[in-house]
């Protein structure tokens, strides 16, 4: 018997399937992308930020207006209290804050942050070489303000160790200012211990700059848009302000970011003013002596590195060169001598 070949149910069934494909629910949408980590900074660097500027704001309050050996001791504690290394890192962490205060920095760096690859990468580049920093957008106005807050601070500090020293001449006029100082030699061991202990910052204060570097508080800072070169110092903080802008700055990252936080330069004269501070105290024996010594060596030294370390212009203090008209006032020519009278042939 011939086959016939059911082609009405075949176009029954294939009707069939292409209905309950076209009633069958679409395949839902692919997920979206995770949202990119927010800004941040770790509470370690912020803790650095934060001693940083628990010594910068105490040691720039020191007047000089003494008036007994116990207040010049106090004050020579203050000026003294800081770790060279510890506050070199502050200062990049309190730059880096400063840095995350520009809206233009932070927006242009957050372009490669929701990319989890670019992301990655940039963050790579940066820990590799922080000067990478330097060419992401807005970095000129963020370097200018790194700039105006360290190198600002610094300023303030010499300046006022300037008039410091200069009162280390103007009391000698007082009595007490000529006594000599009791236990000269503890003095000198308790500067050498404030040196080596580690700062801690002020509690309100690191809350302050923990707002201030998610955006959610200004630190009010201000300054004019800087163009490269920058010093190492600067590049370093607009790295970390960078790092914490992609969200590769918190705290699993944050011994890669610790490990950045070096300058060689800026570290020895911070070693240079306490070496120097304590040669000073060593010899000094009356309060006035101290106060010169805390003056120059613990405020003036200690600025001079900080605006060094935010690429400003050095302090520079000429040698008094008197006029020739002060000279011949003052030191007036002698008369020639006298000749001799000739001898009578």
């Amino acid at each position: 018997m011939p086959f016939r070949f059911p082609v009405r149910q075949t176009a029954s069934a294939v009707l069939a399937a292409i209905l309950v494909a076209a009633c069958a629910e679409p395949p839902p949408p692919p997920p979206p992308p995770p949202a990119p980590p927010s800004v941040a900074l770790s509470p370690k660097l912020i803790e650095l930020a934060g001693a940083y500027r628990y010594y910068m704001v105490r040691s720039t309050g020191i007047t000089s207006d003494f008036a007994d050996g116990d207040g010049v001791a106090r004050s020579l504690k203050v000026g003294a209290a800081y770790e060279p290394g510890q506050l070199l890192r502050g200062a990049m962490a309190y730059g880096a804050v400063a840095a995350l205060q520009d809206k233009t920095f932070v927006d242009g760096v957050r372009v490669y942050a929701k990319d989890a690859a670019s992301r990655r990468q940039v963050a790579h580049e940066i820990l590799r070489d922080p000067a990478y920093a330097v060419g992401l957008p807005g970095s000129a106005s963020a370097a200018g303000l790194v700039i105006g807050a360290i190198g600002g601070e610094g300023q303030r500090l010499y300046d006022g160790g300037k008039s410091v020293k200069q009162s280390a001449y103007d009391i000698q006029r007082q009595p007490w200012s000529k006594a000599e100082v009791a236990d000269r030699s503890a003095r000198l061991q308790a500067a050498k211990t404030l040196s080596a202990s580690a700062m801690a910052g002020d509690v309100a204060e690191t809350a302050r700059l923990q707002q201030a570097s998610i955006g959610a508080t200004p630190l009010a800072v201000t300054a004019a848009t800087a163009a490269p070169p920058y010093t190492p110092t600067v590049v370093r903080s607009l790295a970390i302000a960078a790092l914490a802008a992609l969200g590769e700055a918190g705290d699993a990252n944050v011994e890669q970011v610790l490990g950045l936080m070096q300058e060689p330069n800026v570290g020895t004269c911070m070693n240079m003013s306490k070496l120097n501070l304590y040669q000073c105290l060593a010899v000094a024996r009356p309060h006035y002596e101290d106060v010169f010594c805390l003056g120059q060596h613990a405020m003036m030294d200690t600025g001079r590195c900080m605006i060094k370390a935010a690429g400003l212009p050095e302090p520079y203090e000429p040698r008094f060169v008197p006029s020739q008209d002060s000279i011949n006032k003052g030191m007036p020519t002698k008369k020639a001598p006298a000749r001799k009278p000739a001898r009578k042939s």
